[in-house]
């Protein structure tokens, strides 16, 4: 099982170091709500299909992350509070290439 570190700022300003595993095929969204780092019903929403921008997030730092892929562009043209460093998280796989990534949860809507 190899492991990776991702820095998750809650809604609330807080800073969360936490282990993800790269061997589950896991994203964000799903780490975000397996450290329950939000409250229940209010990410993931549509269950990680790209489909509802709940799990909305900022990328705070410069990791190589895999190119938005049309439906998450789509999702983010139409969600609220989106900035330029704006991702889905759900379309955010765990992987080791993306091990020190730092990311803030968008406002809930």
């Amino acid at each position: 099982m190899t492991d990776i570190k991702i820095t998750i700022v809650d809604r609330e300003g807080v800073r969360h170091v936490v282990d993800a595993p790269t061997d589950m095929n896991m994203n964000v969204m799903e780490l975000v709500r397996a450290y329950e780092l939000a409250p229940e019903g209010t990410i993931g929403i549509c269950g990680g299909m790209a489909m509802c921008a709940s799990c909305q997030c900022y990328v705070l730092n410069d990791v190589a992350l895999p190119e938005k892929n049309p439906d998450e562009d789509a999702m983010l043209w139409e969600a609220f509070n989106v900035k330029e460093n704006s991702r889905l998280g759900c379309q955010i796989h765990l992987t080791p290439e993306i091990d020190g990534l730092e990311v803030e949860l968008a406002p809930d809507m």
